[in-house]
């Protein structure tokens, strides 16, 4: 096939060539992304999360008087514990995905700079936490009962214990290549030593280049431990759950009790980062159907103002194959046109996001996919109109104004 009279005929439709090499080049760099933010969602929804997410209920107490809480706790453990089917029952600060984020920041050194510490979730656990929550202990242990500091928290947290269990991305982010046991948390003037690596459990609010960088303290009871944590069998995790809700709110009236199954706290939070996601298909849905409605219009056109030029072709020699062929070159020069420009585009389109938002960088092969993506969508759009100036008879053509 003669890329010069195509060339040609293109020079001769500028306007409407610029427009179809503009609208693929916006569909690729919309496609790149929106592919690309769609599968970060992807991920980010289907993040490991090393406890019992079946098993476990969350139960939260708000409205408690702060001055009976430490004594209070006791008592609703103890009434917790009771109900049929409970395995483990524990309090803690916060728990995964609540959203109730404890932040704090430590080093490897004691003179380690705000800037340079490793950002981290803390949980603060009751005796027992370990198991309500099914941690995976992968190194060292679990806390001693000896452990469990019964200071208030305020201004200086947890000044009576001095042991910590951390993650295994904490450790491998803060000790690369060495053993974390024995290690030393800083954060001044506190030091924490490291007792215990466990399977990495996510933070309340999920960072996407950080989001298991969990840590866990030992706490007795306190007036900001508001979360009970109970295990149970998966099939017996919902009845517990509205047992547990009724009987904390027997023993506290005016405290307001909320329960849930973590498997409804992870679906809320990954609620509108779903719906996003969805958002996004129907965008690339969209785009795509509009750049082959846009194909399809200018080549139908094309064909109704060459109708004369296709017929004389016909009349010498020309086969329904070559015609055929004329307009897929003809669709493929503009669609690579608009791809190469559309790749600059995507590229520049993610370097924006990347210092404007929480957004990684674009791997290189999302571009060349979405190439492919327009190319073929280009081929099938063209078709139609391509096989229809085919078909028409070289004396019919040759006789149209």
């Amino acid at each position: 096939m003669e890329i010069r009279p195509i060339l040609a005929s293109l020079r001769k439709h500028r306007i409407p060539a610029i427009l179809i090499v503009l609208e693929i080049a916006l569909a690729c760099a919309v496609l790149c992304n929106a592919v690309f933010m769609i599968g970060q969602r992807v991920v980010d929804i289907h993040r490991s999360n090393a406890i019992d997410e079946q098993g476990i209920g969350v139960i939260t107490v708000d409205g408690a008087d702060p001055k009976m809480a430490s004594s209070e706790i006791p008592r609703n453990l103890a009434r917790l514990r009771g109900i049929a089917g409970v395995q483990a029952v524990a309090v803690t600060n916060t728990v995964p995905l609540s959203n109730n984020n404890w932040g704090w920041a430590f080093g490897t050194n004691p003179d380690t700079r705000f800037n340079d510490a490793v950002n981290v979730s803390a949980y603060f656990l009751g005796e027992g936490g370990d198991k309500a929550l099914g941690l995976q202990l992968l190194q060292g242990r679990f806390f001693n009962p000896d452990e469990y500091a019964d200071s208030k928290r305020g201004t200086m947290p947890l000044v009576d214990t001095h042991v910590v269990i951390v993650t295994q991305s904490v450790a491998e982010r803060m000790w690369p290549g060495q053993p974390p046991l024995g290690k030393v948390l800083y954060s001044k003037p506190l030091a924490y030593t490291v007792v215990g690596v466990v399977a990495d459990v996510l933070r309340p609010f999920v960072n996407s280049q950080r989001a298991w960088n969990s840590i866990f303290f030992p706490l007795s009871p306190d007036s900001a431990l508001s979360y009970y944590v109970v295990r149970s069998a998966p099939q017996d995790r919902d009845r517990i759950v509205l047992q547990a809700q009724q009987a904390l709110s027997e023993l506290d009236p005016i405290a307001v009790v909320k329960g849930h199954s973590f498997t409804d706290i992870r679906d809320k939070y990954f609620a509108d980062m779903s719906s996003m996601a969805w958002m996004l298909v129907l965008v690339c849905v969209v785009m795509l159907a509009v750049t082959a409605f846009g194909i399809v219009g200018l080549t139908s056109f094309w064909v109704q103002q060459r109708r004369r030029q296709i017929g004389i072709r016909r009349a010498v020699g020309a086969t329904r194959g070559h015609i055929m062929q004329y307009f897929q070159t003809e669709n493929f020069l503009l669609s690579s046109a608009g791809i190469a420009l559309g790749m600059v585009l995507a590229f520049a389109i993610n370097l924006y996001l990347m210092h404007h938002y929480e957004m990684t960088r674009m791997p290189w092969f999302y571009p060349p996919g979405g190439a492919i993506a327009l190319w073929l969508l280009g081929q099938l759009a063209v078709l139609g109109p391509a096989r229809r100036a085919a078909a028409v008879p070289p004396v019919v053509a040759t006789r149209s104004v």
